[in-house]
């Protein structure tokens, strides 16, 4: 017989895989809580045991989105060159992203209005970044972006991020995940034919660009 917590575990897990498939259904913005109550078939006093309000759910299923970004990003980090490493863990991200488009949207689509994620969201979604900084440091220099870079940076987010890495690092995190948006949300259609190619192309010069290879 399941524990109390197994089935407030449980119980969690449904309504996140409801929520989950009505935000591919709607999108974020017309995420409702009463929809996915429906769905789930419990009356709403039930549900808001679990998540009070939407945002809350939002927030749940934010966290959710970048753990599992940051896991495969993880997960594809190997032994061997940096640059291999670097491009390796690019090409999870993408393939995470187009596995999971809706979630990919969610937390790096356009922002849910009314919505503020609280700062309990930021360990996870530093994930991925903590990995790609990892694989940079201590491989080859970059140009000293100067003082007025630097002291407009927080460097401080991330151990392994130094002033003199910071930009680069702030710009290959920002190219990987437009690159990766700019392919899901069709902006290169027409554009770009050999996706693959492109994308490789654009991981391996960011890297370049962190003193990698």
């Amino acid at each position: 017989m399941p524990t109390r917590q197994e089935h407030r575990a449980e119980t969690t897990e449904r309504i996140l895989a409801a929520a989950r498939a009505e935000l591919a259904r709607v999108g974020a913005a017309a995420l409702s809580l009463r929809a996915v109550t429906r769905e789930v078939g419990m009356v709403s006093s039930a549900v808001y045991r679990y998540f009070p309000s939407r945002d809350e759910l939002l927030t749940a299923l934010i966290i959710e989105a970048y753990d599992a970004v940051g896991e495969a990003a993880e997960s594809a980090d190997h032994d061997g060159p940096a640059l291999e490493r670097w491009v390796s863990v690019w090409r999870a991200v993408r393939r995470w992203a187009g596995e999971h488009p809706a979630q990919y949207a969610l937390i790096y689509g356009s922002p849910v209005p009314g919505y503020a994620a609280p700062p309990d969201t930021l360990p996870a979604a530093g994930r991925v970044g903590a990995v790609l900084v990892r694989i940079a440091a201590g491989h080859g220099t970059v140009p000293d972006p100067g003082p007025v870079v630097r002291n407009a940076l927080a460097v401080d987010l991330l151990p392994d991020l130094t002033a003199e890495l910071a930009p680069a690092a702030i710009a290959a995190w920002t190219q990987l995940f437009g690159t990766v948006g700019f392919e899901l949300f069709g902006q290169y259609d027409n554009v770009v034919l050999d996706r693959d190619a492109f994308f490789d192309h654009v991981a391996r010069t960011t890297g370049a660009a962190c003193g990698i290879g």
